[in-house]
């Protein structure tokens, strides 16, 4: 026991960060790795108030939300918090031209009142372990393929073992590239009630103009709440399930926060890349970004016309615009700021001093000496194909022709093979599926989309590298008109359409449906791989593994901590100013804030993007402010920090050093868009919004006293 205590050790204390302010850390190794710097910066909790497996503790304070974000219980009744931005999708499904939630706000003034989510779940995190030992024991020696066969059968032996008999969800995951294994027990509750969100001119307030810039004036915030059984267990939706009560709620601290405050974030970031090679980097720029903005941008002006012209589309397409808005940007800001960061040049002095460092002797040399130029190998033998497919990724993310013909085909092929008795058994399910994805769909939407994006594709992409029908299809004299028909008749042009051809399936007609056919022979084409590209796949997981490992050989002192995966980690950090940008101004009296003040001087009326509620121009007016103004009789808006977060970190506490709610995280800053690949502490900012700004919309913008009453609030 001692011997497996002390490997975990001495592997976790490659992760001791250089920095304080950098770094996802694991939430089991805080106590062992963090926990001096943190109180340095000012935390007065203990390692046990922040992660516990046999007691409450924060963590039990924080889900997973819908697993592309992150959200924080306020209250001992299940309620939520998280970003506008987060629940986004969910409100716009709410709503209706009549009762239009997204635009107008809505906060339930009783039980009656909170609606029901579709399809939304929120994950609890119960505990983590370490698998690094066990797997690796068995991975000795072993080939590519060889070693993923082995990690899938030993992974689900441990997932099995730990999920109490289907009780938990249990995941293995990788980390430094297949380095490290460790596994995570999670609860998933289901029954998801919508409880109030400000009108999108609030909770948007800026649009895709202020989208990852500073300063900004955005109420980015959002409400649901936990419904479970009269047993707190997790169950689907019935009106008879009563509010969950957690383990661990926050407290809300309107006290306010100076510069150097110490600041703590815990969340789900998604993906960062912080050990890609300079080869990598020149891909993403170079052959794998360009493509994705372009297609994005050709998305985006079709549905925009759209939702320009019709009420009912832009509500069901609100969500599907907004998610593709936000990564073009993305890209666009990652693509400048790798250039202006000097990025690659970074990672190149890196590459050279780890070629340094596996010269200086023979062993090292065996080990990784092919290793770069390994890796510059396969850079240079995928560029063209991530180019190409990566239009093709636009089609199959904008167009729901392109992706639900296949999912739903696949489904009614195995429904068609069944006995009519088997038929009726797997018919809900089914009919559940295609109304979930038929309800906000709008034919005319989706052939345009598929049309638009087709034809770029043909367009950009050398026709060796189209997959073979769109090549058939590229040689008619109306290339968009033909792409148009593939919809006309279809079996999955619109809802009516398929529940027919459900009640009378026919395994001919489905074989033979044009959008089924070209939608299948897209994703196979798109997800399959030849021999060439598994060789070469093999060779670049052996060699970024082999890189990363040597590379925290190299740099014994230097930080080294995993990559997010979309699992729990906590990031701490202090609030702190951005170097002030004299184009960029701002209204607070420091540039570490905004104010309310600000949000009324962007004001535009009628603007899409800087419209603002008659209700919230008035409060301005009265300076009917409450409690929630700072030193300076201000209303502060959103507020910045040094957190290290990214992508799925939306909607995460912002956590003082008593372990109290200050604020929401909700986006990174401009300057330093290329944080997903190097952390620069200089530019690095997460911007949050300031719990004061929440609270006054709910108590003074909304009268949602319900609310306000049902959140401990402290000074």
């Amino acid at each position: 026991m001692k011997k497996i205590l002390l490997g975990i050790f001495f592997s976790v204390m490659a992760l001791i960060p250089a920095k304080a302010d950098e770094g996802m850390w694991l939430m089991m190794f805080i106590h062992r790795l963090n926990y001096v710097d943190m109180q340095k910066e000012g935390l007065k909790l203990t390692p046990e108030e922040i992660y516990n497996v046999n007691h409450s503790s924060l963590k039990d304070a924080v889900v997973s939300f819908g697993g592309f974000c992150t959200g924080e219980i306020v209250s001992d009744k299940g309620l939520v918090l998280t970003n506008h931005h987060c629940g986004y999708s969910s409100v716009a499904e709410l709503s209706t031209p009549e009762h239009d939630y997204l635009n107008n706000g809505y906060f339930a003034k009783n039980p009656n009142e909170e609606l029901p989510a579709k399809g939304l779940y929120v994950r609890f995190l119960v505990r983590m372990g370490d698998a690094t030992e066990r797997i690796n024991a068995l991975l000795k020696g072993k080939s590519e393929q060889e070693r993923a066969q082995i990690i899938k059968e030993e992974s689900e032996k441990i997932e099995k073992e730990n999920s109490e008999n289907g009780k938990y969800i249990v995941t293995v995951k990788s980390f430094f590239q297949g380095n490290e294994f460790y596994y995570f027990v999670y609860q998933d509750f289901k029954d998801i009630r919508f409880i109030g969100a400000p009108p999108a001119s609030i909770g948007k307030f800026g649009g895709d103009t202020d989208n990852w810039e500073w300063p900004r004036h955005t109420g980015d915030f959002s409400m649901f709440r936990i419904y479970a059984d009269k047993n707190g267990n997790p169950a689907e939706y019935s009106p008879d399930n009563v509010p969950y009560h957690p383990q661990h709620s926050l407290s809300l601290n309107i006290s306010g926060f100076r510069p150097g405050d110490f600041t703590m974030v815990m969340g789900y970031p998604g993906t960062t890349s912080r050990y890609l090679t300079s080869y990598g980097i020149q891909q993403l720029i170079d052959y794998e970004y360009p493509p994705f903005i372009e297609a994005s941008k050709t998305a985006m002006d079709v549905v925009k016309k759209y939702m320009n012209a019709d009420k009912a589309t832009q509500l069901n397409y609100a969500g599907k615009y907004a998610s593709i808005a936000n990564y073009w940007k993305n890209r666009i800001g990652m693509i400048e700021a790798i250039k202006k960061n000097n990025v690659i040049i970074e990672k190149e002095k890196e590459e050279a001093q780890f070629s340094k460092w596996l010269n200086t002797k023979s062993d090292r040399k065996k080990q990784y000496g092919n290793v770069l130029n390994d890796l510059k190998s396969y850079y240079q033998a995928t560029n063209d194909n991530i180019y190409s497919k990566m239009y093709l990724y636009g089609i199959i993310r904008g167009s729901s022709y392109a992706s639900v013909p296949y999912r739903l085909g696949n489904m009614i092929q195995a429904y068609i093979q069944q006995d009519s008795a088997n038929r009726e058994i797997m018919k809900p399910k089914l009919l559940e599926a295609v109304t979930g994805i038929y309800e906000n769909l709008h034919p005319e939407v989706e052939k345009d989309l598929l049309a638009d994006l087709c034809s770029l594709y043909v367009s950009k992409v050398a026709k060796d590298r189209l997959f073979p029908e769109i090549q058939i299809l590229s040689q008619s004299q109306d290339f968009k008109q033909t792409v148009f028909n593939l919809a006309a008749g279809s079996v999955f042009e619109n809802k009516e359409n398929i529940l027919d051809f459900i009640e009378k399936p026919n395994a001919d007609v489905l074989q033979n449906d044009p959008l089924y056919l070209i939608s299948k022979e897209m994703i196979t084409f798109y997800t399959t791989k030849d021999e060439i590209a598994l060789r070469l796949d093999e060779t670049y997981n052996q060699a970024q593994r082999n890189f990363i490992e040597g590379l925290r050989r190299t740099f014994p002192d230097k930080t080294f901590y995993p990559d997010a995966n979309s699992t729990m980690r906590l990031t701490y950090g202090t609030v702190k100013t951005l170097i002030d940008n004299p184009q960029k101004t701002n209204d607070a009296h420091e540039n570490y804030y905004t104010t309310l003040k600000g949000m009324i001087g962007k004001y535009k009326k009628g603007d899409d993007e800087f419209d603002l509620p008659q209700k919230l121009i008035d409060l301005y007016s009265a300076k009917d402010f409450g409690q929630y103004v700072n030193e300076y009789g201000e209303v502060p808006v959103d507020f910045l920090s040094d957190n290290d977060i990214t992508g799925g970190n939306s909607g995460s506490p912002v956590i003082n050093a008593k372990g109290e709610l200050i604020g929401l995280a909700f986006d990174g800053n401009w300057e330093a868009m290329s944080g997903n690949i190097l952390f620069d502490e200089n530019l690095q900012r997460c911007i949050n919004t300031d719990i004061r700004f929440v609270l006054f919309i709910i108590d003074k913008y909304a009268d949602a006293q319900n609310l306000i009453n049902e959140m401990k609030i402290v000074k």
